[in-house]
């Protein structure tokens, strides 16, 4: 549930849009001046304000102002019920989040307030660094691996520059974790910071959902409409999934980055706007390039500092402070204190892979709270939370062949792959080639000659199955 506030002189819209807000969970406030709103605002800050333009007394541009310098972090959409969007574009200049006309469209201004919220909280929840298990912090990274602490340093060293960052790594391994962790340490904490999904996006909306466009630019096009770039001024605009953007929108994406302007939909005129850009992808950048797949030239402009993030099977040690800190998360959540691990349940997640990464073993830890009933999280609670119906529970005694071989029995028993003995070897074979590097030290000709293949064959699963040699030659330093 939102703390929501509506600032509006109309006696019937605050009470009929508060209703319906309440309806959708939220704690609705309302003023009728924007006095009244900056005092409510001064004494119990909400996490969103939905404002008029014209108000009695203080304009809605100057309350929004004056909320702005206690709360620069408050997203604010502004109404306006006249034809012309001036003000209200004028006001997104200032920073508010976006602005509406009114009489409104329900679905939109629903989808719009969970827009605005979901910045808010990305703007004002920190991202701590190796949070200690107990913490309060819902969002963390955390790790004391060596490849983590690379991570930590990089993130120290470009957050204060205003270099274009390009995040990689596998999904789920942390990507908006460490965007946001670089905004939040950057010069520009106090201004905006807009996530774009380029992947959830259509692509005919997503150029005018950066760009924005002109009256009439299009069939629908009713009024004028400022992008999230222009939004974003003088703060940082993330671009989640930058690998899946589509081919017609690079070329616009590359003018901001070269010359620090936007063109909107049906304009003829750049305008020059000031924003940071991050990037993440998990995507294979060099190989987009060479397939004519993502520009050449913008892959360059991104990748001004790449920040690498290491899948977890390459953080050795890092699976139980993780596993630590999202069991003590969702124990709260449940409203009791963090039950623990039992030792051999420890063990059942060390040993896993996770090929969805940390996503994955939040997602284990969450279902292992559950099945535990507030008891500590068994070995079968472990079990069961990471296969699922498929779950092998080793027998005291059982050798390591005898787990594998039940593994792969309750594997085929699912009969849901088409690739069923690919995935296999995928699952096993990346095992395989960790331990042979880490092994050999990170040697790649000795790595191949345990694994009784070429050194062509060896480059070409470590590529396949995306394993960082430095990030394992590192952990045995």
């Amino acid at each position: 549930m939102a703390s929501i506030l509506i600032v509006d002189d109309d006696a019937q819209l605050r009470q009929s849009f508060g209703r319906l807000l309440a309806q959708e969970g939220h704690d609705v406030r309302t003023a009728p001046s924007a006095e009244a709103g900056v005092e409510i605002v001064r004494e119990d800050c909400p996490d969103l304000v939905i404002m008029d333009v014209r108000l009695p007394g203080m304009t809605g541009l100057e309350g929004f102002q004056v909320m702005h310098r206690y709360e620069p972090k408050l997203p604010v959409i502004v109404m306006t019920a006249f034809g012309t969007t001036e003000t209200a574009i004028e006001a997104t200049k200032l920073g508010a989040f976006d602005y509406v006309l009114k009489p409104f469209d329900i679905p939109d201004i629903l989808t719009l307030i969970e827009q605005a919220l979901d910045a808010g909280r990305f703007m004002r929840s920190r991202v701590d660094v190796d949070a200690a298990p107990e913490s309060e912090a819902s969002d963390a990274l955390v790790g004391r691996s060596p490849a983590m602490q690379e991570v930590y340093k990089a993130i120290g060293r470009v957050s204060p520059t205003d270099a274009t960052v390009l995040v990689r790594g596998e999904s789920g391994t942390g990507k908006e974790l460490v965007a946001r962790s670089v905004y939040q340490h950057s010069l520009r904490t106090d201004k905006p910071f807009i996530v774009i999904n380029c992947v959830a996006i259509p692509e005919t909306l997503l150029e005018s959902e950066l760009f924005g466009y002109e009256k009439g630019a299009f069939t629908g096009a009713v009024s004028r409409r400022v992008g999230k770039i222009e939004q974003a001024d003088g703060g940082t605009i993330f671009l989640d999934e930058i690998g899946d953007m589509p081919f017609s929108i690079q070329a616009k994406l590359l003018r901001l980055l070269e010359e620090k302007s936007v063109e909107r939909l049906g304009g003829g005129m750049a305008r020059p706007v000031d924003v940071r850009i991050i990037a993440a992808t998990n995507r294979d950048l060099e190989a987009a390039v060479s397939e004519g797949r993502f520009r050449e030239d913008l892959y360059y402009r991104l990748k001004v500092v790449t920040l690498w993030l290491p899948p977890l099977r390459e953080r050795a040690g890092d699976v139980p402070l993780l596993a630590e800190h999202f069991l003590t998360r969702y124990a709260r959540r449940m409203g009791s204190a963090s039950p623990g691990f039992t030792d051999e349940a420890r063990k059942v997640l060390d040993m896993h892979h996770w090929p969805g990464n940390v996503r994955e073993l939040a997602n284990a830890v969450q279902k292992a709270t559950i099945f535990s009933r507030g008891c500590p999280i068994t070995r079968e609670n472990a079990h069961q939370a990471i296969h699922g119906e498929r779950a092998v529970v080793p027998a005291r005694g059982d050798s390591v062949d005898d787990v594998a071989a039940r593994w792969m029995r309750r594997f085929l028993s699912g009969g849901d792959s088409e690739r069923a003995f690919e995935d296999i070897l995928d699952h096993f074979g990346a095992i395989a080639v960790t331990e042979a590097l880490r092994l050999t030290g990170g040697n790649r000709v000795q790595a191949a000659k345990l694994l009784g293949m070429s050194r062509p064959t060896l480059l070409a699963r470590i590529e396949r199955y995306g394993i960082h040699v430095d990030a394992i030659v590192s952990q045995q330093k």
